[in-house]
């Protein structure tokens, strides 16, 4: 993960967190294939 294009070091825990509440949330979306292989997300503010 990058924030204001510095990467944020994250330990294997945190990352297997982030991949599935993310990737639980992205599976229910409408139109979304369920074997889905590949997410990119951009928020800006």
């Amino acid at each position: 993960m990058e924030v204001d294009g510095k990467k944020v070091p994250m330990n294997d825990y945190v990352r297997r967190v982030f991949e599935n509440v993310i990737g639980a949330l992205v599976s229910t979306l409408k139109g979304v294939e369920e074997d889905w292989k590949e997410l990119k997300i951009v928020i800006k503010r």
